[in-house]
């Protein structure tokens, strides 16, 4: 193809993904007890390892990719003549959209005959890796990449996000939940509800006392806000941060009320920028439904 389909790395997809779908991806980067990786899919580090420090206390800090890292990033592509169609972490949870913005306007004077386009995807970890794998749908149908770029804008918020998580812990650390609510959501064993609004940002829902009502919760949700309901044809992509069984049960619950499905639930690891805010006990549902509200 004439362009390059690249996203952030917070796309929470797999290498092997990446490469089959001709995806390229720039790498977030975290601290962990304050050395310095990238988040590079858990080649710098394990997610096992990177969940088991968090769990055993160590502090956590990330940082988005700066102007000067897209420039670099996006500069070999436009030098082979190529044009590049780049979607970013949502601007709800982060402020790499801005720089990706400032990065294109730089390069855009000294490419003049270039074409790069950046969408705000609105979306985060593998809800963020659904909406890339209907991107690479379009292309691969031929589209053009303002064809690809306009399916993006119109369809990203048809995108579903919903989560819970059965520890509070990095919630309260975070500020999305309080101290308090916390303490009495971990005596009362809750698990917060979830999902991601149409600006892109995480918005408690639900309050659901134990995981088992949780798990058997998030999958209703799907029910009531899929594409056709039961009768949801699409994709199915799941992510999760240290709770690969919670995960699963909530993929056998969807894989027997969704006979239609297109292929099995796709289960992802919450990358290691996404686990720094939400920690270990995090289960993430993605899929094509109702269009995002407030």
């Amino acid at each position: 193809m004439s362009y390059v389909l690249s996203c952030c790395s917070t796309a929470d997809m797999t290498e092997e993904y990446f490469k089959q779908r001709d995806i390229h991806y720039i790498c977030f980067h975290f601290e962990l007890d304050g050395q310095q990786y990238a988040d590079d899919l858990g080649k710098s580090i394990s997610f096992e390892a990177f969940y088991q420090a968090m769990e055993d206390g160590a502090e956590t800090k990330t940082s988005q990719v700066n102007v000067d890292e897209f420039i670099n990033y996006f500069t070999p592509f436009l030098k082979q003549g190529k044009d590049i169609l780049h979607v970013t972490l949502s601007s709800g949870i982060s402020g790499v959209y801005n720089s990706a913005m400032i990065a294109k306007s730089t390069l855009e004077e000294q490419f003049p005959n270039r074409k790069i386009y950046i969408v705000d995807s609105l979306a985060a970890s593998s809800g963020f890796g659904l909406l890339m794998d209907g991107a690479a749908d379009e292309r691969d149908k031929g589209k053009s990449i303002e064809e690809v770029r306009d399916w993006l804008e119109e369809n990203k918020l048809k995108l579903n996000h919903w989560f819970f998580s059965t520890d509070l812990t990095f919630y309260v650390k975070g500020g999305r939940v309080s101290k308090t609510a916390g303490l009495f959501g971990t005596l009362l064993n809750i698990c917060p509800m979830l999902n991601v609004n149409d600006t892109g940002h995480l918005i408690p829902r639900e309050k659901i006392r134990t995981k088992r009502k949780a798990i058997t919760r998030i999958e209703e949700l799907m029910q009531q806000h899929a594409r056709d309901g039961l009768n949801y044809n699409g994709k199915c992509f799941m992510s999760n941060s240290a709770c690969y069984e919670d995960a699963r049960a909530v993929a056998d619950l969807i894989e027997k009320h969704f006979p239609n499905i297109d292929g099995k639930v796709v289960i992802n690891t919450i990358g290691t920028t996404i686990g720094s805010h939400t920690g270990p006990g995090t289960v993430a549902l993605f899929f094509w439904g109702d269009t995002r509200t407030e």
